[in-house]
Order: C-alpha cells, then structure tokens, then sequence
C-alpha cells in the first residue's frame, strides 16, 4: 500500500506542472498611445506593425488623438480600416462645425462661400451653455459616434473587444479624469478638446478638455488595469530651442508641449517597449493627405527598429493563446447602421417643432432609421427650426414591440435657440478695387418657421436687400425680396470701351414655387425690376449712339434651375455643375414699348474629370440666348471677366477677357479648364475658351470664333481664394491682368 501511495504522488508530481501550464492565465499586453493632434495618426502606422507581428493587445489607454485612435481600435476597427479613415476624411470640415457638402443646400454652400466672418448677435444677457471654443465640435462628435458602432450606448469600456480608457482634465479643479466607462464617443471627444479650440464636454460640474494637461502618456492606467508588458507610443515634439522661439505660435506650442510632459517620464519608465516616433517639420494640425502618408509611414518605420524586441514579446507569450480580442468583435461594424424605431424623443423643442420634423421626414414608430438620415434631420433642426445645435442619441433594443422584438429609442436633442446670425465678407481686385457686404438673419420662431434676411453692400458696386423666406414643408420656400442696388459699369467692344453706365434699381421678387432639395435649386415667380437716373458715357464712335431712356422699368417671369454635386465652390475635383435660366421682360405683363417682349435663356454645364491625385479637367459649355425685335441695352448679352454673373446678372466669364465686352443676341462658348493643385490650398489653372455670337443663328456660324487663354495661380485661403491671372484673346488683342483677394460677391 505504502509503494502505491508513493507512485500516485509521483504521477500527480508530473502531470500537475502540466495542467498548471495549459491553464495559466496568459500575461496581458497593454498598448499606451499619446497625444499630439495630427502627428497621433502615427499611432496607425504602429498598428499595422503589432498585427504583422501577432502582438495579441489585451488593454488600450490613450489621450487626445491616442484615445481617438485607440479607441476605434478598440471598439473593432483594425489598422488598414483606420488607415481608411483618416484618408478618406475631409479634415477641414471634420474638425469645423460646417456641415458636409452632401448636406448643404446650395444656398447654404453659396453663403459659407461669400462670407468670411461669421457670428451671433446676442440680444439677451443669458449665456451660452455650449460655448467654450471656436469650434463646438459636431462634426467630430458625428465622426466618433459612427466609427464607435455599435458601442453608442453607456457601457462599461471593459466590455469592447479590446478593453480601453482615456484621460480627460477637468478644468474646475485641475484634477485628472480617466474614463473606464460611458459613451465611448463621448469620452474619446472630452480627451481631445484642446482648450480654446474645441468647446469642453460639460458632465454634470465637469468641464472636461484635453487629457495631454495631466497625463499625456497614461502608461500608469494601463499598469492599473492590469497591464504585464507595455508598449508605447509617443509622437511629442521635441522641445524647441531658443533659435526655433520666433514666433508667437511657437512660444505658444513650447508652453503647451511642457504642460503635455507631466507624468511623462514616470510613465516612459514603466515601458517595456517605448516607440519614440519622428514627427519633425510636423504640428498638431498636419491634416493634410501628405502629412497623413509621411505621418503613417514614420510610425510604421519608428514601430520596425523595434521589431526584434516586437518578435520577442512575441514569444515569451508563446506556446500560450494568442489570438487578439479584437477578433472576438460579435456585431459587424458599419458606417451607416439603421435601427428600428420603437420610440422618438425630442429633446428641449416645441411640439410644434418636433410635428414639423415628423411630418418633413415622416417618422413613425416601426419604421427604420439609419445614421445618415438621423443626421438630416439633425441638419433641419438647426437650418429650418432656428436652434444652433442639435444631435442624437440611439438606444439599443431597450422599446419592446407589438411583435415581441425589441427596438430602438432615438433621442433628437437641440440645443439653445438660434439668436441672430451675422456674416461679413471683404474682398479686393484691381477692378473694382475694395468692397465690403455684410448679411444680417433674423429666425423668426413660428408654428411655420421663417427667416429676415437684410445683406449690405459698399464698393463700385451699392447693395441693400432684405429677404423674407418661408419653410412650410420638407422642400418648399417660398420668398418674397426687396432691393435696391446702384451699378457703375464699363462696357467694351473689340478691348475698346464704348460706355460708361451709371444706373439705380429698385428690385422686388416674388417666388411663390423655390423648392430646395440637396443639390438641386428649382425657383418660380415673377419680379419688377425698376432702373432710374440712368447715365450714359458714350465714345467718339457715331455707330455707339444710344438714345437711354431716364427712367425704365420690366415685368418679368422667370424659371431656373440650379444643380451642384461638385465637392468644392471654387477649386473642384468632382462632381457636376448645371444652371439654367429663362426669363420674359414686358412692361405692362404681355409686351414691351408695344412689341413682343424680351426672351431671355441661358445656361452652363460643367463637369470634373480627376486624372491624377493633383490634375483635374473641367470642361464646360455655356450660352445666353435673346430673342426679341429690339433688345434694351441692359439686358444685352454681357461677356468677360472670372465669374458668372459678377458685376451684372448676365455677365458670362471668358478666358483672356479681363473687361466686360458686350455681345450679340446669340452667344455660345466654350472651356476647358485644367487645375494641378501643387499642394492641397495652392493651385495653378489654365483655361482655353472659344465662343462664337451673332444676331442670328446665320451670322453665328459666319462670324469670326472668338479665341482665349489665361494662365492663374489661386491660393485657396480661409478668407477667400487668393491669386492673380495672365491672360489673352483675339477679342481684345491684348494681354489682361486680374488680381483677386477674397469670397467673390
């Protein structure tokens, strides 16, 4: 008995180590990602270097553009699909609060394109509870809410694929906030609101900014939550030196870099593997798609000098399971999740609000929804009902429905009523040399929601209009426009100028029939168009004598239509642009001075053909038709100059024609503009154009094809496109020069 007890001890003696072997937890990998704004898509690059190498990642902590990163890879997105996001991203909106183009009218997209200063007219004392930073930050919200899917509800952060955290810093008191739980989005979008850019994430007493002014480098979180072994990466700058201070930003960035090194030495300490990526000739706001290559690139580089030390964390993990979390994600992620609707609420709006967005967007319980169309109405909260913010929030299964499945609560939440919005542009060239146009908007907060609009204008050219718009349904806004302008115009023929027209005109349109839907523009009415204390210059040329009346007047209808899918208002590099116009000039509804009246058609197709990443090719064809006995002279076809519509309604732009040149009744052209953009904001254009007019379709095939040319170099600035142009035709017989500094009005 005494030998079998002896050999049974032995036997557990060999078999135990064994089953203590297989079941032996494996040590966890914890990865630590900084902050540093635009140099943290580095992070990306090192990613793709941990899965090349199998590094199973157990923890993620990060702060600013290290919680963004991290905590999309946590919450499922591998390192190619972030590598996509970033590239794909339009950072100048994302990190504005300007609404995408897809979701702008193209009214709203003309607006955003006049004015370069925006803001708020307060009439009341009350505060804003939003404010805090230039940019509110909406668009980022969205990007982290659809990029988090379907981790939007408040969760315990242990519970994503890859358990996660970040830090925040709470301003009242200074004190380190670290998020372990909550909306992911949420959290994630209080670690990276650098102070005085972003507004702060308000919770509760809390007012939350970036977490690089505590703890920029959170290897301590991770060593908390349990972390074995440490890989970090750090993208900070290195310090300045006293050459390197000359500037204000520069002190600035040296001032903030020293706050981002607290805890940081302690941290790097506790680092098994450190990555020190170079982000040299690099800033915080190096968004562009060059710096996110070159960025990208440097991580992976700085990740591969550590590639032994990678392999050998490797295996000391070895023969122990190591297949990564991330791969345990249950829910496909989506770009554009739809939910099924149990409930809706509408959070801080009228009932006569929110029965206008259920009725615009016809929602009901039972139908579905999806993340695009949730951000429209989003959109309308803030465009037609006046509030300036809005958002929402989706819960998961939490309704129970007739049919025993489980749906979605979706929450519309608006923010503080919309107060009076003031816009200002000012812009320079060498024509009309400086001018300046402000836009007031006054909503008017009714069971159907209106809006005033009075814009203002000083230079050659005098503006003051006022504008009442109504939104009654989903599409329809109708307007009603008062305005009284004063005009002084040279007008050309052959390069030669033959008058000088001084003129005022008092202007009223009424537009019963405007639809507006996404890209499309559709307008109706009819308008009285008042010109008085005519005055006219003439030449010596007795061929150019025109007798003016004093005074004129025109009834009109008119019909257009505008369509726009370009991706930008002045520099495109996809999509189409189509406008088309009719109007009929009388003088007492049916004719003028006794005849038939006006007849006046005009249209313009452009399209973009991207050939590489930098040359786009944008041919285009446009044309103004008149028919009538005898055509007033402002209303004759008018032709030159950069823009449609510039100086006078008619005016059609033609390459080499620096002056306004007028034209026969039937005018055709055509262009082809080719734009090699050097870097992202500098461009260079070259347009060749060809037109051919006459007084009848006869004449216009046998009078002599107008040739053109012009060479520009356009900075595309905040403020405006900046630039100049060199050009020529054989209309004018001369070289022209154009100079242009801001927004075109």
């Amino acid at each position: 008995m005494k030998h079998i007890i002896i050999i049974l001890f032995a036997i557990l003696g060999i078999v135990q180590p064994a089953v203590s072997q297989e079941t032996q937890p494996r040590k966890k990998v914890a990865l630590v990602l900084s902050g540093g704004g635009a140099k943290g898509v580095a992070h990306i690059g090192v990613l793709k270097v941990l899965e090349k190498a199998g590094i199973p990642i157990d923890i993620i902590t990060g702060t600013s553009m290290g919680s963004i990163v991290g905590g999309l890879y946590a919450c499922g997105n591998d390192a190619m699909r972030l590598d996509s996001i970033v590239r794909s991203q339009d950072w100048s909106v994302v990190l504005s609060d300007r609404d995408n183009l897809k979701y702008q009218s193209l009214k709203e997209r003309e607006q955003h394109n006049t004015y370069a200063i925006s803001s708020s007219l307060r009439w009341n004392k009350k505060k804003s509870t939003i404010g805090g930073g230039i940019i509110i930050g909406k668009n980022i919200g969205k990007l982290l809410r659809t990029f988090t899917y379907p981790y939007n509800d408040s969760i315990d952060f242990d519970t994503l694929p890859i358990r996660f955290a970040c830090v925040a810093t709470d301003v009242v008191d200074n004190s380190e906030i670290v998020f372990h739980r909550g909306v992911v989005s949420e959290a994630m979008r209080a670690s990276m609101s650098i102070p005085g850019a972003f507004a702060p994430v308000r919770k509760g007493k809390q007012v939350l900014v970036d977490g690089g002014l505590r703890n920029n480098y959170p290897a301590d979180i991770a060593k908390e939550m349990g972390a074995d072994y440490i890989i970090g990466v750090s993208v900070a700058s290195k310090q300045r030196t006293a050459e390197k201070l000359s500037t204000t930003g520069d002190i600035l960035m040296q001032i903030v870099d020293f706050n981002c090194k607290n805890k940081y030495d302690e941290n790097m300490a506790i680092t098994d593997i450190p990555i020190l990526v170079n982000t040299e000739g690099y800033s915080t706001a190096s968004f562009s798609s060059s710096a996110i290559d070159t960025l990208i690139q440097r991580g992976e580089d700085a990740a591969m000098a550590h590639w032994d030390e990678i392999v050998a964390l490797r295996e000391k993990l070895s023969p122990l399971e190591v297949k990564p979390r991330l791969q345990a994600t249950q829910e496909p992620l989506s770009d554009n999740p739809s939910f099924r609707i149990g409930e809706l609420t509408f959070v801080n709006m009228t009932p006569s609000d929110e029965a206008f967005i259920r009725t615009k967007f016809k929602l009901k319980e039972g139908d579905s929804i999806d993340n695009e169309r949730a951000n429209l109405i989003t959109i309308s909260i803030r465009l037609d009902l006046f509030y300036q913010s809005a958002d929402f929030h989706v819960e998961r299964n939490v309704i129970d429905m007739p049919d025993g499945t489980k749906a979605a609560r979706i929450n519309f939440i608006a923010g503080e009523q919309k107060t009076n919005k003031i816009s200002a542009g000012i812009r320079f060239d060498n024509e009309e040399i400086l001018a300046l146009q402000t836009n007031i908007a006054f909503p008017i907060r009714k069971r159907i929601p209106m809006q005033l609009d009075f814009t203002f204008r000083l230079g050659k050219r005098i503006l003051a209009e006022g504008n009442w718009e109504i939104h009654p349904t989903n599409f329809l806004h109708p307007s009603i426009t008062l305005a009284f302008l004063r005009n002084e115009i040279n007008l050309y023929e052959y390069g030669s100028k033959s008058y000088n027209l001084t003129y005022n005109r008092l202007h009223a349109v009424v537009a019963p029939l405007t639809f507006i839907v996404r890209n499309f523009h559709i307008s109706m009415g009819s308008a009285v168009d008042y010109y008085f204390n005519y005055n006219l210059l003439l030449d010596q040329v007795q061929e150019h004598y025109i007798e003016m009346p004093k005074h004129e007047h025109f009834i009109r209808y008119f019909a257009k239509v505008g369509y726009s899918s370009e991706n930008n208002w002045y520099f495109p590099t996809r999509g189409s642009k189509f406008n088309a116009r009719y109007g009929y000039y009388t003088d007492n509804f049916i004719t003028l001075n006794d005849e038939i009246g006006v007849h006046a058609l005009s249209a313009m197709w452009r399209t973009n053909f991207s050939l590489s990443k930098h040359l786009t090719i944008q041919p285009m064809l446009y044309g103004r038709i008149l028919r009538s006995k005898d055509s007033p002279i402002i209303l004759c076809n008018i032709m030159g100059g950069e823009w449609f519509g510039h100086y006078i309604d008619q005016q059609m732009p033609f390459a080499g024609v620096g002056n306004i040149e007028l034209q026969w009744d039937k005018f055709f052209a055509a262009q082809i503009q080719a734009q090699y953009a050097v870097t992202t904001n500098n461009l260079i254009l070259f347009r060749f154009a060809t037109a051919q007019d006459g007084d009848t379709y006869r004449e216009v095939l046998k009078r002599k094809t107008m040739l053109g040319s012009s060479l520009s170099y356009y900075y595309n600035a905040p403020v405006g496109p900046i630039g100049m142009s060199l050009g020529y035709s054989n209309v004018t017989d001369k070289l022209y020069f154009y100079f242009n500094v801001g927004y075109v009005f």
